[in-house]
């Protein structure tokens, strides 16, 4: 077996000299006892760290630090750049491809910043140069000394005071590393290997474990979701696999507890799983981020949809929890309260931005609050101790489809604050119409679907009425697990959407396994005229600013150019436009960062969205305050942290021809 950590050339880079370290141990600059940061009332850390995924466990991704500011953003120069696969962890490995996109958001703490790399292990960076400290290099399996596995987006950050634990996942295997030298616990998990198969413990056999988010601790309990088995939530088949919340002893590895986001009989919601279709159904999983409110030792997760996103017939019912909000206690599992924002889903609507957690106040009454974004552009606000909504949600009517054999629920929730924050539904005043050539383009094109409100059934190809398929909008992608960012010091909440729709059909299954009668199929790329992003009038990209104060919209702005200067265009000195990448903020004491996203990923971004600008707005007026080209699009939240008195800012980039990096960005 080899060894569970490596350390980089036996030495260690502190602060430009190259310091010798003992085989088998390492030191690095402030690791040697990694002192907790004091944390403010909402959780943000301060004295220049970012020790979570989302800055705390709030998923805030703000920080206080202010040496960047307003007065200074316009001198930042790279500082680093840094592969996501470093040179020396591919030493051996000639076959390894650097992917394009990496989703990676770093953490910071007791002065070594810590990634997952494109080889879905950990390492530990220097905060001021990038160069590698140490990195995890997993045991020998099966031949394979060191496997390519999905990285995750990050990782969780555990200490007692004493021992200081970086918790990650490989693969499918939860791991726990020391902070300081990235040596791996012999008493977590097995004992040889020191980790935990997380594709153990399902009732349904689990060839294999996958989940994209970091994993959460709360208390010494580790928190992960993800899915028991291979991708398959639009195959065609009734079985799915299952999407089980469980809890880990952050010691140990010993497994705590299971909450099954498809009930069983006798758990709360299995009576809206008709036909006994629990049995079978799968997915409903936590594949974005969760959040965590450690004084009241609570987890608030956000579930996806169920298998076949929208088709199901196989599964009628309300399908709890899918597409819901669940408050969990962090020690026992045990459900809390819970909100469902889609009724039996048919729409990929699935809940995977991190959950909010802020204090605001509404008519003289100070709210713990809890804020959940949603592909359908709504923003749900509850009370995140009871789960009460700080504004009515109120259950209307929505059409009912004609595909043969669906179940449909007659109502959906809609939230009465804050107003929606992009375009829900199609109708005709949506079509863009800058020239009336254009206009009568768009109308030409989604006049070849049926489209209609917001939660407009999916259709089956070539039926009665002729149409291609349906227009639903928005699609699958305004908001996604990049999760927007909040303020607490004034309450409001930054989200960044996707103005793009989805072109589908239902149509019969080509794959052999399938036993279901219908899955989704394109129905044409929905491309506006003459190429444009959409049949719909822009912003193609937006940020929006929201008081959660009072549920009302600040600002919103377009997101970078856009097509604004496209042939059609051009000659009518169009405002930005916006660009439509997938995005993530940070915020700052008086700023928003926001970059364009990438033209590369995992969901295929159409041709012309993405873009290379990072900026910099004023976050009280979103006035635009400074722009920089980077080498490549982001492709991962930004963070932030102070190392050697010196602020940085370190976001993942990545491009269609560009292999995926960090970049860090200081002053001179």
């Amino acid at each position: 077996m080899t060894n569970a950590f490596y350390r980089v050339g036996f030495s260690v880079l502190v602060f430009g000299t190259w310091i010798l370290a003992a085989p088998g141990t390492h030191t690095a600059p402030g690791a040697q006892t990694a002192p907790d940061a004091t944390q403010t009332t909402s959780g943000t850390p301060v004295g220049g760290e970012w020790r979570a995924y989302g800055a705390d466990k709030g998923s805030s991704r703000y920080s206080p630090l202010d040496q960047i500011s307003k007065d200074t953003v316009s001198r930042l120069r790279i500082a680093w750049r840094q592969s996501i696969l470093p040179s020396v962890m591919r030493e051996g490995r000639g076959d390894v491809t650097v992917p394009n996109v990496s989703q990676n958001t770093p953490l910071m703490i007791g002065g070594l910043l810590y990634v997952s790399t494109a080889l879905g292990t950990a390492a530990a960076l220097d905060p001021a140069t990038g160069q590698v400290v140490w990195f995890d290099r997993p045991p020998v399996r099966d031949g394979a000394a060191l496997p390519i596995v999905r990285p995750s987006r990050g990782l969780a950050y555990w200490t007692d005071g004493r021992d200081a634990r970086i918790i990650a996942l490989t693969g499918k295997f939860l791991v726990a590393l020391d902070a300081r030298t990235g040596k791996r616990y012999r008493d977590f998990g097995d004992a040889v290997t020191g980790d935990v198969d997380l594709s153990q413990g399902y009732d349904r056999p689990a060839p294999g474990f996958r989940w994209g988010g970091p994993p959460l601790v709360v208390g010494n309990v580790i928190v992960v979701g993800g899915l028991g088995g291979p991708p398959g939530e639009n195959t065609g088949q009734q079985n799915g696999n299952q999407g089980h919340i469980r809890g880990y002893d952050v010691r140990t590895g010993k497994q705590l507890w299971t909450f099954h986001t498809v009930p069983r009989p006798g758990e709360y919601g299995s009576d809206t799983w008709l036909n006994d279709s629990w049995a079978y159904s799968g997915d409903a999983s936590v594949w974005g981020q969760m959040s965590a409110d450690e004084e009241l030792g609570y987890v608030y997760a956000p579930i996806e949809t169920p298998n076949n996103n929208y088709y199901g017939a196989a599964r009628p019912g309300n399908n709890l929890f899918a597409e819901s909000l669940v408050c969990l206690d962090a020690k026992t599992g045990k459900r809390v309260w819970h909100f469902q924002a889609v009724h039996h889903g048919l729409w990929d609507w699935d809940f995977n931005s991190a959950p909010a957690l802020l204090d605001i106040m509404v008519d003289g009454r100070r709210i713990k609050a809890v804020a959940e974004v949603s592909k359908q552009n709504f923003v749900y606000v509850f009370d995140r101790v009871t789960g009460t909504p700080v504004w009515p949600i109120e259950e209307r009517p929505v059409p009912k489809g004609d595909v043969p054999g669906e179940w449909y629920s007659p109502t959906q929730p809609f939230p009465t604050k804050p107003p929606a924050f992009d375009q829900q539904g199609v109708t005709v005043n949506d079509v863009v119409d800058f020239t009336p050539e254009l206009k009568r383009e768009a109308l030409e094109i989604i006049n070849q679907y049926r489209f209609g409100p917001l939660f407009i059934p999916p259709s089956v190809a070539a039926g009665a009425d002729g149409k291609k398929g349906y227009i639903q909008m928005p699609g699958t992608v305004s908001t996604l697990w990049n999760s927007p960012a909040f303020d607490p010091e004034t309450g409001v909440l930054f989200v960044p959407s996707v103005h793009r729709p989805l072109a589908a059909r239902l149509a019969r299954p080509e794959a052999p396994q399938a036993d279901v009668t219908f899955v989704l199929r394109s129905a044409g790329d929905l491309r506006g005229p003459q190429g444009l992003p959409t049949p719909f009038k822009p912003p193609y990209g937006r940020l929006t600013a929201i008081d959660l104060n009072r549920g009302e919209i600040l600002w919103r702005i377009a997101n970078g150019d856009g097509p604004r200067h496209h042939p059609a265009l051009k000659h009518l000195n169009l405002p930005p436009l916006g660009q439509g990448g997938r995005v993530a903020p940070l915020v700052t004491k008086t700023m928003v960062f926001l970059g364009e996203g990438t033209n590369d990923g995992v969901v295929a971004a159409p041709p012309g969205y993405g873009g290379k600008m990072f900026r910099a707005y004023d976050k009280a007026t979103g006035a635009p305050l400074w722009e920089m080209e980077l080498p490549g699009g982001t492709t991962g939240p930004p963070m932030t942290y102070m190392a050697g008195g010196k602020q940085y800012v370190v976001v993942a980039i990545g491009w269609k021809d560009m292999p995926a990096e960090l970049v860090a960005l200081a002053l001179p």
